[in-house]
């Protein structure tokens, strides 16, 4: 058999330019203004002076609400405790009714959603200062937790053990954005005095730290849209790429026995 040597270079010259042409194609061209965070800065004043934000108190959440004294076995009529087969106290948490209250031992029904827990720590404190010597009144959220969804390395639902998280720091739990999600669609669901609403947000655009919505609330849930990329990859399908490499070795298995 014999072979052009000529014509063999040239088929394979060819044959790798197309190569080389579908790979291009395939990776494209980006901007790193299309990934970067806080970008946006004409005209924006950030704002560093934060208040010590807190959330408030919603219907449905659980509170764990501790009451005591100088004089604990005073203190005990004001906790709410369930005795289990062993004989042992259990602590019970309090649900936020529907009527945003919650049954209070003694006191009875106490409204609590719309307020932050320094303000239920405070009036609960005004009600038992006649029956206890210096009351002391420990709140904490049972269930705060925010969501994240769609495309973040690690998406679910994550429990915040210090009931103040921002925007930023939830996305950072989920393990950061992929290179698939949308920077400037980020949408946060959230759920108050039970209306749900839908607000979207820029993360390229450093306006939003001064956002309402730069801290979360117990329950929001972010979710981050996937880009162009990640949906024309989705219609091409998972083995385009293997189909794209046998193709590519066919060609150069052509290259060299064609004469």
């Amino acid at each position: 058999m014999n072979f052009n040597l000529t014509k063999i270079i040239e088929c394979k010259s060819t044959n790798q330019f197309i190569i080389l042409i579908v790979i291009t194609s395939l990776m494209g061209c980006a901007s790193s203004r299309k990934i970067d965070y806080f970008q946006k800065t004409e005209g924006v004043e950030i704002n560093e002076n934060f208040t010590n934000y807190e959330p408030t108190i919603q219907f449905g959440d659980i509170l764990n609400i501790n009451v005591s004294s100088a004089e604990p076995e005073a203190a005990l009529p004001y906790n709410l405790y369930e005795t289990q087969g062993n004989g042992v106290a259990r602590p019970l948490p309090y649900l936020v009714n529907a009527s945003g209250e919650i049954n209070f031992p003694s006191l009875g029904e106490i409204k609590v959603a719309g307020l932050t827990i320094q303000q239920v720590t405070a009036e609960l404190n005004k009600k038992l200062l006649p029956y206890l010597n210096n009351p002391i009144i420990n709140i904490r959220f049972v269930n705060f937790k925010v969501s994240v969804l769609g495309e973040v390395r690690s998406p679910g639902t994550y429990t915040i053990t210090n009931e103040r998280i921002t925007i930023i720091e939830a996305i950072a739990l989920a393990g950061d954005l992929t290179i698939y999600g949308k920077r400037k669609s980020v949408t946060l669901i959230r759920e108050q005095n039970g209306k749900r609403t839908l607000t979207t947000i820029d993360l390229t655009d450093r306006a939003f730290f001064n956002s309402p919505n730069y801290y979360l609330a117990q329950n929001d849930v972010i979710y981050v849209e996937s880009n162009k990329t990640r949906v024309n990859s989705s219609s091409v399908g998972p083995n385009s790429y293997i189909i794209v490499s046998i193709v590519s070795v066919l060609i150069s298995i052509a290259a060299i026995i064609i004469r």
